[in-house]
């Protein structure tokens, strides 16, 4: 695990967005902070200063289609749906596959931009989960009395 994820941590994340009732601005600095490998690494450039434009004009649900293009530019939205009260946002790497082949990942949330980076975070979260192996691996203590020997005759 990288150093910048260390401290990440998606369920209290998903706990966090969950239970927010409007997005705020420490609330999206905190998921950038926590949740965001490529916008420290990436300095000042047009893309994060864009970011942070839409996050000064509290243009939230922008804000969170900026961040999801900066930091998971293989995914796309599939699907946003308004239904009963909820917004409902699906994204997928394959976004021109049926819906029953697709592996997409949902959010939901009352607000949109709050829905729109629940998706982000179970993406953010697969994807930690894809990079770690499932066995751990230990490197084998070498035995002090074991010394390689040639064996080829060059005679």
């Amino acid at each position: 695990m990288t150093a910048a994820l260390q401290h990440y941590d998606p369920p209290s994340l998903s706990d966090l967005l969950r239970n927010a009732h409007a997005m705020t601005r420490p609330l999206m600095l905190e998921i950038i902070d926590k949740a965001c490998r490529r916008f420290p690494s990436l300095g000042q450039s047009e893309r994060t200063a864009r970011l942070m434009r839409l996050i000064d004009a509290e243009a939230w649900a922008d804000a969170a289609l900026a961040l999801m293009e900066l930091e998971l530019p293989l995914w796309q939205v599939r699907r946003i749906a308004y239904d009963e009260g909820e917004w409902y946002c699906a994204l997928s790497r394959e976004r021109e596959l049926p819906d029953w082949l697709d592996a997409a990942v949902e959010g939901r949330h009352a607000d949109l931009a709050l829905a729109l980076l629940s998706a982000f975070i179970e993406v953010q979260a697969l994807a930690m989960d894809v990079s770690r192996p499932s066995v751990p691996t230990v490197r084998p203590a070498l035995d002090p009395l074991y010394e390689p020997v040639a064996c080829d005759h060059f005679g």
